[in-house]
């Protein structure tokens, strides 16, 4: 029996590199709420003894969660052999420890949700700072897809004399493996965080990068307040404005126009998260993990008829 794919609520390019790279079909289901507020759910699909994909959009996780859960319950419960949870974006990986007392270290309360519900989770580039590998939070098989091939070709065709700059020590594994593909300069600033939205960044001497291009680079922009303190610096230093790349565009709040109104050449991202910046496509990504995870670990067969 084929494989199904359920697409929660994710682009359509995303469901049709994984129906297409696993020879999948397209689940079908309807999902509403009843006057009270509760979900409801329904399967459309013999699922029974198949092998299924949950495909979802997770970058605003709270008001989408639970929904999901019990998508993954109801195909598990119609009896599919196996449920695998593809995410473009992992969200609740940067709290991965108690930074004040009292806090929760929510990356793991949500690693065992997740963990409870589906057989496998595949994801694109999560936040792994604290954690050398999901397996340390999530006790089910687990694949990451990594955007830097798309990102480095992305800067290759667009950027002249590019230079990688990261701009912050979290960023370095990013950065150096795409200046690595490029074959260009690397640089990693140094940030000191005071808040959500105060961060100082501390510029070494930049005197060998000039006339060259500085490509700002890290996973995720949220605030964009590293990114631009970042970018002001570089500025400052006499070099031209910086091309901003983050792989997930949260944006919270304003602040893709603020990145816009301050010292930015432009702000672009991979569509793992949908937003008017995405311009680095990765969705065969997210598509050969998928694949990948349930040949080699889960020992899945791809082929076969309906």
């Amino acid at each position: 029996m084929s494989m199904m794919v359920y697409n929660y609520n994710a682009q359509p390019e995303f469901e049709q590199a994984l129906c297409r790279t696993l020879q999948a079909r397209p689940g079908r289901f309807e999902m509403r709420s009843f006057p009270d507020g509760e979900s409801y759910i329904r399967v459309l699909d013999h699922c029974a003894g198949r092998s299924v994909v949950v495909l979802a959009n997770l970058h605003q996780p709270d008001s989408h969660f639970l929904r999901l859960a019990l998508l993954g319950e109801t195909l598990k419960d119609l009896g599919a052999a196996r449920v695998v949870l593809a995410l473009p974006y992992l969200p609740y990986m940067r709290q991965d420890i108690r930074f004040q007392p009292g806090e929760g270290v929510t990356s793991r309360y949500f690693a065992r949700m997740l963990s409870d519900v589906f057989d496998g989770l595949v994801t694109i580039d999560p936040h792994l700072h604290r954690y050398h590998s999901l397996d340390e939070i999530y006790q089910i098989p687990s694949l990451v897809g990594h955007a830097h091939d798309q990102i480095a070709r992305w800067i290759a065709t667009n950027i002249e004399r590019p230079v990688i700059v990261g701009p912050d020590e979290e960023s370095a594994q990013w950065v150096t493996d795409t200046a690595q593909l490029i074959g260009c300069p690397v640089l990693v600033l140094r940030k000191t965080r005071y808040g959500d939205r105060d961060v100082r960044i501390d510029v070494p001497e930049l005197a060998y990068y000039q006339g060259a291009t500085p490509v700002l680079m890290d996973d995720i922009i949220s605030t964009g307040r590293t990114m631009l303190e970042a970018a002001r610096h570089l500025v400052d230093a006499g070099l031209s404005p910086a091309c901003c790349i983050g792989i997930h565009g949260v944006f919270a709040d304003a602040a893709y126009r603020d990145m816009l109104e301050g010292p930015v050449a432009k702000v672009v991202t991979t569509n793992s998260i949908p937003h008017a910046s995405n311009g680095i496509a990765v969705e065969d990504v997210l598509a050969e993990a998928t694949r990948a995870l349930c040949q080699e670990q889960l020992g899945l067969k791809l082929s076969g008829a309906a």
